[in-house]
């Protein structure tokens, strides 16, 4: 092959002839719907709707690069999207533009929990006023109401049946997955360079594998009779198709809807008059404010008296909870006086620890009685225990008491009454000012709150007199466009409501149409899988001769009986490509699936028309394990030219994304982003926002 001009890109090359975009499936953009902001990949030429030939994803390790293919796949079917935190934290749902047979829809899954269906709609991600979504169920992908029955019929394979055990004829069958024929369009990372290239390991997955290869290209066992069954299948479908849109049909025409035209005329007439109404009330609101600006001197005056009134109150309110608190308390040292006068009078009548005067003759002792020698002083009685009888003139330590005071010698006071009392009278006398005080004032106070009362409520009268002759035409105004605007939101509702019917036929109508053409497309097949079926070894034998073909572009390195037997297992020097180094093994693997991508793709088979292909360096020279023998980079830029020539060539119209680290600097024109992996340089990553 010759080497391509440098500066030719196949950006350059991406509008693909109208016949072969009649049928497959080709991502336009991702969007990911964030919390608070979305995160975007656009795979479009630059001010146009149409998808590059060649996308390439670059950027550092660890920023999300790998991602954005896997949600391509979780939006086309995949059980699981990637769950990394701050994906988790920050995305809510991702959303993917595809053509679809040429045609725009949205597929949208929700992100973050289970999502047992997806919603596809007709038209673009930015559409203004979008499309009814239709619900397309995950699994099981056999449902003919499933996404992927819906992504197979654009690939002309809806209703295909594979055998659980290929060599038997009376095997059971298993409806065809479109995430069977994702095989072909998405070679990941652990999958490249892998020795389970094929899925050896699993043996039923190895098969069906082969199998799905078999269908692509036409050539699987009993093809005529598979194509008969689906004839039969899609006949009925198509029945069943044409009788719903018929029964719709008639629904609306029982509504008296009228004709499409005349509802979005409906539509726009009552979107027109809503708005028109919304700006009338809108210069309304307005006019009221201008035509009552006059009365911001009364309206001032009246926020002045407000906040008077309102601290008025307050300063009542504050003496009244005074008053509330203090009144209990002057009655408790009220209370505390009378106890203590009491207690005064009873020590001057009793009083257990003073004898003056001899109980006998009732003359003045001279002497107050004490113990002495165990001996009472005033009985002349032997007192066995001292320490249990006190003496009326001591306390039991033999002191002395005070009379007068009641202390006991200068050791301390039992109680001095007289004290205490004049205290509490004080305290008494200081708290019964306070509260006759509060009281005075609790009266002029309430004077002055009533007042500032009536004065507010006189500044809110002549506010409200000086405005309101003229802000009563603008309410009867108001009023009457707030009506007409109620009027106007329930047409547009129902125009809306109508404008969706229609939707609903319309999509009817489209499935009608699909069908018919796969119909048509299948009876052309079973027409000449009867006359001149596909032979499955010419088929082996060009794949096999384009991966030796691109080995050799890529300047493989003792390149030697390179081909692919019949079971579609690569092989290199005489050997299973499970024997070749590891960087070897990254080039037999993207070999291997560009040359079933490309020969489907030229022979118009029925692949889908995209490859995914994540790290092709892997291996090569690029961070991870080295191979020695591939520590270059001419392969990686042969693999880029190899690219360009067939995507601008024979592959026109197909289409390509990649992910790569590094790729070469020649390549730049067709890196549609880049991630940094620097919070210093946007994007830091598909998450942008989350740099740490």
């Amino acid at each position: 092959m010759s080497q391509p001009d440098t500066s030719e890109t196949a950006s350059s090359a991406n509008s693909a002839h109208p016949e072969r975009t009649r049928r497959g499936i080709r991502p336009v953009r991702l969007r990911l719907r964030g919390v608070d902001i979305d995160y975007e990949v656009d795979f479009r030429v630059p001010d146009t709707p149409t998808p590059r030939s060649l996308s390439i994803i670059a950027g550092a390790f660890s920023t999300g690069k790998s991602s954005v293919l896997e949600f391509i796949d979780y939006c086309l079917g995949a059980r699981e999207h990637p769950r990394h935190p701050e994906i988790l934290r920050k995305v809510r749902a991702a959303l993917l533009e595809v053509e679809l047979s040429g045609q725009a829809h949205v597929i949208e899954r929700s992100v973050g929990e289970s999502s047992p269906a997806a919603f596809v709609r007709p038209g673009r991600l930015d559409d203004a006023d979008k499309a009814v979504a239709e619900r397309r169920l995950i699994r099981p992908p056999s449902d003919q109401h499933s996404l992927s029955s819906l992504l197979l019929s654009h690939c002309g394979l809806e209703g295909v049946q594979l055998r659980e055990a290929p060599t038997q004829a009376a095997s059971e069958t298993d409806s065809m997955s479109f995430r069977d024929l994702m095989w072909l369009c998405y070679l990941p990372n652990e999958r490249l360079a892998d020795k389970n290239l094929l899925f050896e390991n699993d043996r039923m997955k190895h098969l069906k594998l082969g199998q799905v290869v078999d269908v692509v290209f036409g050539v699987h066992d009993d093809a005529a009779i598979e194509l008969g069954r689906r004839v039969t299948e899609l006949e009925r479908r198509l029945s069943q198709a044409r009788v719903e849109h018929s029964a719709a049909q008639r629904f609306l025409d029982e509504q008296e809807l009228g004709s499409r035209l005349q509802v979005e005329a409906t539509l726009e007439q009552a979107e027109r008059r809503l708005s028109s109404i919304t700006a009338l009330i809108a210069d309304a609101d307005n006019s009221v404010r201008a035509a009552t600006s006059f009365a911001e001197e009364l309206r001032t005056r009246h926020r002045e008296a407000s906040t008077r009134a309102r601290q008025a109150a307050a300063r009542v309110r504050d003496h009244e909870t005074q008053l509330q608190r203090m009144t209990p308390l002057r009655a408790q040292y009220a209370a505390d006086i009378n106890k203590l006068t009491l207690l005064a009078q009873a020590r001057s009548l009793f009083d257990p620890l003073r004898v003056q005067v001899c109980p006998a003759c009732f003359s003045t002792l001279g002497a107050a009685p004490r113990l002495e020698d165990n001996r009472c002083s005033l009985c002349k009685q032997d007192v066995a225990d001292s320490n249990q009888i006190l003496t009326f003139g001591s306390n039991s330590n033999g002191d002395e008491i005070n009379p007068a005071s009641g202390t006991a010698g200068a050791e301390g006071p039992l109680l001095d009454v007289g004290i205490e009392l004049r205290a509490t009278r004080a305290r008494l006398k200081e708290i019964t000012a306070y509260v006759e005080a509060l009281d005075s004032q609790l009266g002029p106070l309430r004077s002055l709150a009533a007042e500032a009362r009536e004065v507010e409520s006189r500044a809110a009268r002549a506010l409200d007199q000086a405005t309101r002759e003229t802000i009563t035409p603008f309410l009867s105004q108001r009023d009457d466009l707030a009506a007409q605007r109620e009027a106007a939101t329930t047409e547009l509702q129902q125009a809306r409501a109508s404008r969706r019917m229609f939707d609903g036929l319309d999509r009817r109508a489209t499935d009608v149409t699909r069908l018919e053409n796969n119909l048509t497309s299948l009876r052309a097949e079973l027409t000449a899988a009867t006359s001149t079926r596909p032979d499955r070894n010419n088929i082996i034998h060009l794949i096999s001769q384009r991966f030796a073909d691109i080995l050799v572009s890529w300047r493989y390195p003792k390149i030697d009986q390179a081909f692919i037997n019949d079971r579609l297992i690569p092989n290199m020097r005489g050997d299973s490509y499970r024997t070749a180094s590891s960087g070897g093994r990254t080039l037999i693997s993207l070999a291997w699936m560009l040359s079933i991508f490309e020969v489907a793709w030229e022979s118009d088979a029925a692949h889908p028309g995209f490859l995914m292909i994540d790290s092709p360096q892997k291996n090569l020279g690029q961070g991870g394990e080295r191979d020695a023998e591939f520590a270059d980079t001419v392969a990686v830029g042969e693999f880029y030219h190899h690219l360009h020539r067939w995507l601008a060539g024979p592959g026109k119209g197909a289409q390509v994304i990649v992910v790569d680290n590094a790729p070469p600097q020649d390549q730049e024109a067709d890196v549609v982003i880049r991630f940094s992996g620097r919070p210093d340089q946007p994007p830091y990553g598909l998450i942008s926002d989350e740099t740490m």
